[in-house]
């Protein structure tokens, strides 16, 4: 599990193609000796097990295999060397929950479709996948490329978040522009109450 707040943002270093798998080479501010084989990162918030962590330039330089499924319905299908991915570890027993619950299992991916610079704050409105649209509510949750975001306003399929200036800096979102696709995971709360809702109707 993960909280939505980013710790790190790494850079693409390498994408190798492993028959069906690619193995994604990703640079991070991490220190190599705190990293298991095996330990679970979110990679613009898409949960990746780590397969190789060896240190570079004071920090690190960790492989993970993402397989077939991930690359079709995430945006790791597109990646490529030198872009910028939001990091964060998973969460451990006694760390503070600073965002929402988090799986790192993204539903799909959303499209910037207006973005509103202003007062070093950014307005951003998204279209979702039409079937996320039941899941997302005003005030509620939602991870974006693995950050967790506040909903300020909703229509129909569509969404507005906004960032403040720590999350900018902290983050890829200042890169973001119109018409980039973000994963979209949306709050597990959200995804029981509709499936409660459903139960119910159907009775």
């Amino acid at each position: 599990m993960f909280t939505g707040i980013v710790s790190d943002v790494g850079e693409v270093l390498d994408i190798k193609p492993l028959g069906e798998l690619r193995r994604l080479i990703v640079a991070s501010t991490y220190d190599p000796a705190s990293i298991a084989i095996g330990a679970s990162i979110a990679n613009a918030g898409v949960c990746l097990t780590v397969v190789a962590a060896e240190p570079r330039n004071g920090g690190a330089r960790l492989a993970f295999d993402v397989g077939a499924e991930t690359l079709a319905v995430t945006t790791l299908g597109g990646c490529k060397t030198g872009d910028k991915l939001n990091l964060e570890r998973a969460l451990r027993v006694g760390d503070e929950l600073g965002g929402h619950m988090v799986s790192g299992h993204v539903d799909g991916v959303a499209r910037i479709v207006e973005r509103r610079d202003f007062d070093g704050m950014t307005h951003l409105k998204f279209r979702a996948p039409a079937a996320l649209a039941k899941f997302i509510a005003v005030k509620g949750s939602v991870a974006l490329d693995g950050t967790s975001l506040t909903i300020n306003a909703v229509e129909g399929d569509a969404f507005e978040v906004l960032l403040i200036p720590h999350t900018l800096a902290a983050t890829t979102w200042r890169e973001r522009r119109i018409g980039d696709g973000v994963n979209i995971e949306v709050d597990v709360m959200a995804r029981y109450a509709a499936r409660l809702i459903e139960a119910g109707s159907s009775a």
